[in-house]
């Protein structure tokens, strides 16, 4: 069972390829698509979701595209799965509200996401983004 969903992972590559393709231009949505072999519809709900959050910043124009919406050490793997979050489909079913599911399920799951949560913290995309330029 993924902790990450299809679009966090989605988001994250997304981030790190904007950190490592823009080089003082926006990267396009396009171009992302085409590295990542989607097609742009895809990866558009994800980067919207990422502008919304200031991750990264949308640059309108014939040769817009998308940058990084603050430092590369200042973007956590949290803070574009936080954002990514937002980008879920709302399709999903509510959970029952048992009291095994609010007394136990609920309260143990939440407590590994703190910790989950703490861990994404401590990742940023400088880090992330010197990996990945060493494998150029």
């Amino acid at each position: 069972m993924p902790l990450v969903s299809r679009k966090g992972i989605l988001a994250i590559a997304a981030v790190i390829d904007v950190a490592i393709h823009a080089n003082g231009r926006p990267v396009s949505a396009k171009s992302l698509a085409a590295r990542h072999k989607l097609p742009p519809r895809h990866l558009e709900p994800v980067l919207q979701a990422l502008v919304r959050d200031g991750i990264l910043k949308g640059v309108r124009g014939p040769h817009g595209g998308y940058e990084l919406g603050r430092e590369r050490k200042r973007i956590t793997a949290e803070d574009i799965l936080r954002a990514a979050g937002s980008a879920e489909d709302a399709s999903e079913p509510p959970l029952p509200a048992s009291t095994l599911v609010n007394d136990v399920v609920r309260p143990a799951l939440v407590e590994a996401e703190r910790t989950f949560s703490a861990a994404l913290g401590r990742i940023n995309v400088e880090d992330i983004a010197k990996q990945a330029e060493g494998l150029k």
